[in-house]
């Protein structure tokens, strides 16, 4: 008696162009690390931290010459020689590099191929947040619209994401609302205090000035409040000139990189007050944790948050009041108490394959 061999899960190949453990990595290794039902998965990256941590993670991963530092015509190479081994069912990208080689390398499969899946991380109502001209602004614009009539299925991680690539790329198909998932951690036990946090890329599309101008404003009423400003950036050496106009030295640090979690732990609220959020890991890991949260209402911020730590950036006061409230009430920090987790992520992620007519 001869018996049958199970039929093997389909392939989806994750392109990201990208190497390092920040922005979307948090993304691409919760995944790695729970899997996708139904479906095998490889993940195509440029040699780096990211394809280091995928294989200790017990991932499949491809490495080669991709991304922005490699440029689109090798980019392009490269994917289509690891389609032509790997014969996925669905190429899923992610970021904007990756989505752009993936329309020319596999878009024009006329009927044939594997499917093209696109998730949207990072894209902002003001388009100047990552544009500065507007020739290139319209013209990014232009591309993307090209692209995304090109996918089989498009996923962006909030409402607002999705509002987003609607008004500005007329996708062709539905855009599927897939939020970040996180599991539940548990809450630490939190006292009031005044230690606030701010965990970003020191760029101005964080408005880091205004979270120093409204924090002096709480150090007035305040002076046992202190600032930590973790991240590098462009910014760095302006934000350090503030604090000095601000008589603010002994009171706000800028330690570059630190361990998130750790840094969390060592605070009581987190302020970010962007110029756009689409979802933000960030947000929702000081939410889990029992952190007093103070964000700009912008973006799917207001997805994630209640009223009370929505603020207006630009308002110090406001943003002050907010930071103190947070900070010495602890009643009033926000909480996650209906959020999907990473396996709920990943189970929307494989409905919105087949959905597409992936298998």
């Amino acid at each position: 008696m001869v018996l049958s061999q199970p039929t093997p899960p389909p392939t989806a190949l994750w392109v990201v162009p990208v190497s390092d453990l920040a922005g979307v990595a948090r993304h691409v290794l919760d995944v790695a690390r729970a899997g996708v039902p139904g479906w095998r998965l490889v993940f195509l990256a440029p040699p780096g931290p990211l394809p280091d941590r995928l294989r200790e993670l017990g991932a499949e991963v491809r490495e080669g010459a991709l991304g922005p530092a490699h440029g689109l015509r090798a980019s392009v190479a490269t994917l289509r020689r690891v389609v032509r081994r790997e014969r996925p069912a669905v190429v899923h990208t992610h970021l904007a590099h990756a989505d752009v080689v993936a329309a020319l390398a596999v878009g024009l499969r006329l009927g044939r191929g594997p499917r093209l899946v696109t998730t949207e991380h990072g894209i902002a109502r003001d388009d100047a947040v990552y544009h500065r001209s507007s020739a290139r602004t319209r013209a990014m614009a232009a591309v993307h619209a090209a692209r995304l009539r090109r996918v089989d299925a498009a996923i962006a991680v909030s409402r607002a994401t999705a509002d987003a690539m609607a008004d500005k790329w007329r996708p062709r198909t539905p855009v599927t609302v897939v939020p970040n998932g996180l599991d539940p951690v548990a809450a630490l036990p939190r006292a009031p205090g005044l230690r606030v946090l701010s965990l970003a890329r020191l760029a101005p599309e964080k408005r880091l000035p205004s979270l120093l101008d409204a924090f002096a404003v709480l150090r007035h009423d305040h002076p046992e409040a202190r600032l930590t400003l973790a991240g590098t950036g462009p910014e760095d050496a302006a934000l350090r000139e503030q604090v000095e106009r601000l008589g603010l030295r002994d009171a706000v640090s800028l330690p570059g990189f630190v361990d998130p979690v750790a840094a969390m732990a060592e605070h009581d609220v987190l302020a970010m007050l962007s110029v756009w959020e689409n979802c933000s890991y960030a947000l929702l890991d000081a939410a889990a944790r029992g952190m007093g949260v103070v964000a700009s209402d912008v973006g799917g911020n207001h997805e994630v948050l209640p009223p009370a730590s929505l603020v207006d950036a630009e308002d110090p006061c406001a943003v002050a009041a907010a930071l103190a409230a947070q900070g010495l009430d602890p009643a009033v920090r926000p909480t996650l108490p209906d959020w999907p987790t990473v396996d709920d992520m990943c189970a929307r992620i494989s409905e919105t394959y087949a959905a597409a007519g992936a298998r």
